[in-house]
């Protein structure tokens, strides 16, 4: 190797090893301001930059404070509820969906996909009007079950997810069973949903974030401050004479708390369910 190339490899190296150490940098830094603002006082706060460690990291009040004041014991319960009906209800439906439009040939199966992309394509802000017209006159406002509904309705990535693994499964299996007499029920439940177990973990880790994060609907479609979400409950100490990013970092941390025990618990499926579908697709 001439010195050249030497010097061109080592040139490329220090490139990739630098931009990685950049990304890590520019990905943590939100973090880490929002851990040491976390357990400041407000007058440390109020007299310190973003990045001054506090005086104490044995402070633990900012966390109490957030945790009452906002609620968020109740707002935990609410998105509980929430994320396991829509995520239960979402894999459920668009498997089924998935199932009918990829095994069954049928006059509109292709409308019906095309249909499907090209809800996609459009701003969800768009339509925010005439969805809410149709959810107030049929009584589904300030109720967990209409949210859930118009939750589970609006996963269209899921069914496109579950329609690339149905083109990787056999049809032979269906018509084996079908022969042997079993229902299209039976063949569903029984042979394919199990087979769909890393386009479920896809579908469940994608559906399960969005809807945990979700703010602006939960806000529109769940006035009453008794049906609050997670994420609607750090917007508490938000208002017009100021915010308390103290408390509203120890509340964002709070909120971070169950999904990292769940992903320390599930890594293991969480990866292999993502590398899996990322294969089959």
């Amino acid at each position: 190797m001439s010195a050249v190339d030497k010097i061109k490899n080592a040139i490329w190296v220090f490139i990739k090893y630098f931009s990685v150490v950049f990304f890590a940098f520019v990905a943590l830094l939100p973090v880490v301001s929002c851990v040491i603002t976390a357990f400041k006082t407000d007058e440390e706060y109020q007299m310190t930059n973003v990045m001054t460690p506090p005086e104490s990291w044995l402070n633990f009040q900012n966390f109490i404070d957030a945790f009452q004041k906002a609620n968020m014991g109740r707002a935990f319960l609410n998105s509980f509820i929430v994320v396991v009906f829509v995520v239960g209800g979402s894999v459920l439906v668009g498997s089924m969906l998935a199932y009918v439009l990829n095994r069954f040939k049928f006059p509109g199966n292709g409308l019906i996909r095309s249909l499907f992309l090209f809800a996609t394509l459009l701003p969800g802000i768009a339509m925010q009007v005439s969805t809410y017209q149709l959810m107030y006159k049929i009584g589904f406002i300030n109720h967990l079950y209409g949210y859930i509904i118009l939750m589970m309705g609006t996963d269209v990535i899921s069914i496109y997810i579950f329609i690339q693994f149905f083109e990787n499964i056999s049809v032979s299996l269906d018509e084996s069973a079908y022969m042997d007499g079993a229902s299209y029920f039976t063949i569903f439940f029984k042979i394919l949903f199990p087979l769909l177990k890393p386009a479920i973990v896809t579908c469940m880790i994608l559906k399960g974030v969005g809807v945990y994060n979700e703010y602006y609907s939960a806000q529109l479609y769940l006035q009453d401050k008794k049906l609050q979400t997670v994420a609607m409950s750090l917007y508490t100490f938000t208002g017009p004479l100021g915010s308390k990013y103290n408390l509203i970092c120890a509340g964002v941390l709070i909120s971070l708390t169950p999904a990292l025990i769940i992903f320390i618990l599930f890594q293991k499926q969480i990866y292999s369910g993502l590398t899996a579908g990322a294969v089959k697709g």
